[in-house]
């Protein structure tokens, strides 16, 4: 894992941190699993107790760690919004609305579920064409920039939206969800996906952390002296 640790505390806060590198069967580290709401494991706490690091395991220079952390938390963000994986989801959601029954049609056919669908995919597209940006000025030799936000941001917002229409469309056989189910088949894993997807606005980057990178870097609004 790489860590960011405080080794000078008298500059700015965003100085004086280093980025290292942590092997992590060395001793002093314990990983404890952490199963989310949806059932799976894919956090974990990790415990650091009286950890040394040798100096050839220190990126850069020392006290420069923020600065390199941004570069990939930047890079991150950009792949955490999910935008080919919500097409392929977006898809596969049509596909089973029209598995469900509603009146002389199927769930696809219902105007409301329609206009849902219908917005989610608006939304999705325009922030496929803010990735597509992203990545032409990435070829061109540019680094990310705070468009990485708007990606991380809207690109979690709409996979949460995916899932909970998911689970609209599941009806009350989401309820029954893991093991045997009942009702149609992507209902027994629509609402554990849904429980999962709660995390997607926090870790990366809460969506709170975004929203003041767009502001201060998109919009130019400065944080108040007060």
């Amino acid at each position: 894992m790489f860590c960011l640790t405080r080794t000078d505390d008298s500059g700015r806060k965003q100085d004086g941190i280093t980025f290292l590198l942590l092997p992590m069967k060395q001793p002093g580290i314990e990983v404890k699993p952490i199963i989310t709401l949806g059932g799976s494991h894919t956090v974990n706490s990790v415990f650091l107790t009286d950890v040394k690091v040798p100096i050839e395991n220190r990126i850069g220079e020392e006290g420069k760690g923020w600065t390199y952390a941004k570069g990939l938390l930047q890079h991150e963000r950009t792949g955490l919004a999910g935008i080919s994986k919500s097409i392929v989801a977006l898809e596969e959601l049509k596909r089973n609305a029209t598995r469900v029954p509603r009146g002389n049609g199927t769930l696809l056919d219902d105007p409301d579920f329609r206009s849902r669908l219908a917005m989610l995919e608006i939304d999705l597209m325009a922030t496929e064409f803010t990735e597509l940006r992203s990545l032409a000025a990435a070829q061109s030799g540019a680094a990310p920039g705070p468009e990485s936000s708007i990606l991380k941001l809207k690109g979690t917002e709409i996979q949460q939206r995916i899932q909970k229409l998911t689970v609209d469309a599941a009806g009350i056989y989401a309820a029954a969800w893991g093991g045997a189910g009942a009702g149609p088949k992507f209902a027994r894993s629509g609402m554990s996906g849904y429980l999962s997807s709660r995390a997607y606005t926090i870790y990366g980057g809460a969506s709170e952390v975004q929203k003041d990178v767009i502001a201060k870097n998109v919009l130019g609004i400065k944080r108040s002296a007060t």
